[in-house]
């Protein structure tokens, strides 16, 4: 099941769980969803800038799995990621795109720099009464932020079936996922002007792939292991009944939030 997107809240857990992706960057790597080629089709007229020469910040860029769409799509992209274990895992996946320490709260950019400031699946870690005037401080006028998160697509009748098992068995709320995307969850300072996209897309993949990239949420990385160990054992009974074959269809709709700045 995907992070819940949430105005972040300062505790022990949420920093927990922000920093629990270093323990599992290569499992993240290797087995969480990529975008589709329609989300950066949205933001390109969204933000009414083409990709190609622009110059993007991808802030938590992680493993770098937009980080490279946006470079192939010939941006010119600078990552920020304040992760070790995430930073090494970009490095030797992706070792032709700069790479810089740092969070959305404090970003490591000069004034006015960049075109376009991305966060993939990483707005909800930061304090937006920090990170959105950061945003605006490196973004040129005329520039956009674009969020994005990958959310499980609750009318496929499997998907469904799994979200509750999730609910019962870690206590947590997956349907809030997409009810906190919204423009006062993402900037309660109410300076920014939101414009919401959905894309819906989907992969297929082995039984063990989709285990495994639900296994790199930070909602089963911070949990007991053996708690986690048992949830995914039972899970894979449940859906080797319903995919005999093998192969999971995952179904997704991004959920899209572009905010421009005055020209």
């Amino acid at each position: 099941m995907a992070t819940h997107p949430s105005t972040p809240k300062p505790s022990t857990l949420h920093s927990t769980r922000a920093h629990s992706f270093n323990t599992a960057a290569a499992q993240y790597a290797a087995n969480r969803p990529s975008y589709p080629p329609a989300l950066f089709d949205a933001i390109e007229t969204l933000a009414d800038h083409p990709l190609p020469g622009s110059r993007v910040a991808d802030i938590g860029a992680g493993t770098g799995i937009a980080t490279a769409l946006l470079h192939a799509r010939g941006a010119n992209v600078i990552a920020v990621e304040p992760g070790d274990g995430m930073a090494a895992q970009f490095r030797s996946t992706l070792p032709g795109i700069p790479i810089i320490r740092g969070t959305g709260d404090d970003l490591p950019l000069a004034d006015a720099s960049v075109d376009l400031v991305t966060y993939a699946q990483a707005w909800h870690w930061t304090d937006p009464t920090r990170s959105v005037p950061e945003a605006l401080r490196v973004l040129r006028p005329g520039g956009a932020l674009a969020l994005w998160w990958n959310t499980e697509a609750l009318d496929v009748p499997w998907i469904a079936e799994a979200a509750a098992r999730t609910e019962r068995h870690f206590g947590i709320d997956v349907s809030a996922e997409k009810r906190n995307v919204n423009a006062h969850a993402t900037d309660p300072t109410g300076r920014l002007d939101f414009t919401r996209r959905t894309v819906r897309w989907s992969r297929r993949v082995p039984v063990d792939t989709h285990l495994a990239n639900i296994g790199s949420h930070s909602v089963f990385l911070v949990d007991d292991e053996e708690h986690t160990a048992a949830f995914l054992a039972a899970e894979r009974e449940h859906l080797l009944k319903a995919f005999p074959d093998g192969i999971v269809e995952e179904v997704y709709e991004v959920v899209l939030l572009l905010a421009k700045t005055p020209a």
